[in-house]
């Protein structure tokens, strides 16, 4: 009957130990994205407070203030996450405590079933008198067996008792932990939904000062769209001049066949190790998307519609901008309005860095991986963003799906 009950005892456990394994498993990883999320949202405070520096609202700011939002958004999910993986455990340690609670009982009774039993069988004879009354030697010897085995029995099941207990009470001490830590995640939680509302209503009025500067921002919008065309153009015409100097040096072949098969060899090689490197190039810059690739609808003026050829990474002051692939240094050109653009050949593909300052590098020059190109460009908001391309010859592609999530 004991070996029944510490079977099923054991069993139990061995039941719910994958179910706890998997629940750490899941708290430690939200645990961990909840880490990461703080430490995006320190970068993303940094670029906030750059763009409320200036006195009016801008859209830099509104796009920080966005993101973070979405980052508050996140955090508050993962915290509720967190909670909810600690009543899952709550609940199976309260079942755990329950179970043990009727080991216990159960052990008990049966040891005291045990010493009654034993009582009855023996009245008010004492151990010695038991077995000095035996009538022959073969009833002494089956006595003294049955005082060891009972003397066993009584010593296995205190100790069972014993055993049992003590789970229980560390059981119990786990338990009350969870529940402590379940209180600072709700603390902490309130403290973030405050937070997000502030937010919410930071969002709200700078919405509402842009809602007033129509004209400025419609303004800006036809200054930008202007610096863009202007960058189409250079890149249209650099395509040219590549694909006229491809010819040129298919003309030669005849005179200089080694060095066009080279070429060809080595543009064709870094076009491929280009293609192969999808989803795994660096970001040039530190920060977060604040416009996405395609059309989009404008954030503030209402039914105009914005192209982006790239996407628009908002960062801090000063960032450095880095190389996202080897290759060589096409073009460094000033545009107004968008500040001088870095673009760079990897065969048939080409990476496009405008909004920098302080270029580290000149035409014709080869540039590696992760190499420091430039800085990135504040403007007289205080917005410090980085526009980039990546296009195949002439066609824009998205660079969110080559770079590494």
């Amino acid at each position: 009957m004991i070996a029944g009950r510490k079977i099923r005892f054991f069993l139990f456990f061995l039941f719910l130990v994958p179910f706890f394994v998997f629940a750490q498993k899941n708290k430690s990883q939200l645990q961990k994205e909840r880490q990461q999320n703080l430490e995006r949202i320190r970068e993303t405070e940094k670029i906030l407070e750059e763009t409320t520096k200036e006195k009016k609202s801008s859209i830099g700011e509104l796009s920080a203030l966005n993101r973070r939002i979405e980052q508050q958004e996140t955090l508050v999910g993962s915290i509720k996450g967190e909670m909810s993986l600690l009543d899952d455990d709550i609940n199976e340690d309260n079942e755990i405590i329950e179970a043990l609670e009727k080991d216990v009982q159960q052990l008990k009774e049966e040891y005291s079933a045990m010493l009654f039993a034993a009582q009855k069988a023996s009245g008010k004879t004492d151990k010695l008198t038991l077995l000095f009354s035996a009538k022959s030697f073969d009833q002494f010897l089956m006595r003294l067996k049955y005082l060891e085995q009972y003397s066993t029995a009584r010593r296995v099941q205190t100790e069972a008792i014993e055993r049992a207990q003590a789970l229980l009470g560390e059981q119990v001490k786990q338990t009350e932990a969870k529940r402590y830590e379940k209180q600072l995640l709700l603390n902490d939680e309130l403290q973030q939904n405050v937070q997000l509302v502030g937010l919410k209503q930071k969002q709200r009025k700078v919405v509402q000062s842009l809602v007033k500067e129509e004209k400025r921002l419609k303004r800006d919008l036809e200054e930008t769209k202007r610096a863009l065309a202007e960058l189409d153009e250079l890149m249209a015409k650099l395509v040219k001049e590549e694909m006229e100097r491809a010819a040129r040096e298919a003309r030669e072949r005849e005179r200089n066949k080694l060095k066009e098969v080279t070429n060809a060899f080595e543009t064709a090689t870094l076009s491929t190790s280009f293609e192969g490197n999808k989803n795994k190039f660096p970001w040039p810059v530190s920060g977060f998307v604040s416009q996405k690739f395609g059309r989009q609808m404008h954030p503030i003026l209402k039914g105009i519609q914005i192209q982006n050829d790239g996407i628009n990474i908002q960062t801090k002051a000063n960032e450095p901008v880095h190389v996202v692939f080897n290759g060589e240094v096409r073009r460094v050109a000033f545009i107004r309005g968008i500040g001088s653009t870095i673009i760079i050949s990897h065969g048939d593909y080409y990476t496009v860095y405008s909004g920098v300052k302080d270029v580290f590098v000149k035409m014709g020059q080869k540039v590696t991986t992760g190499e420091e190109i430039a800085r990135v460009l504040s403007s007289t908001e205080g917005i410090s963003e980085l526009r980039f391309q990546i296009r195949k010859n002439i066609e824009a592609l998205d660079p969110q799906d080559w770079l590494k999530n």
